[in-house]
């Protein structure tokens, strides 16, 4: 048996954005990090995508609809 150690990534419309070592234990302030580079994260869905490789995948997906 192998053990390996993931990491975790966040993407954004494909991107895949900065993970600052202080932050990685905080996903709200690591919200509020990613949301200073893109404003739409502050309300955007986070889905959980799964393990790619050596990363488990956070996706900040907009919500898509009409206004009013």
């Amino acid at each position: 048996m192998q053990v390996n150690q993931l990491t975790r990534a966040y993407r954004y419309d494909g991107i895949d954005l900065p993970v600052p070592p202080h932050l990685a234990g905080d996903p709200d302030a690591l919200r509020a990090y990613h949301a200073t580079l893109y404003p739409a994260i502050t309300n955007a869905e986070m889905i959980d995508v799964g393990v790619s490789g050596t990363a488990h995948v956070t996706e900040y997906r907009r919500a898509v609809g009409t206004k009013g």
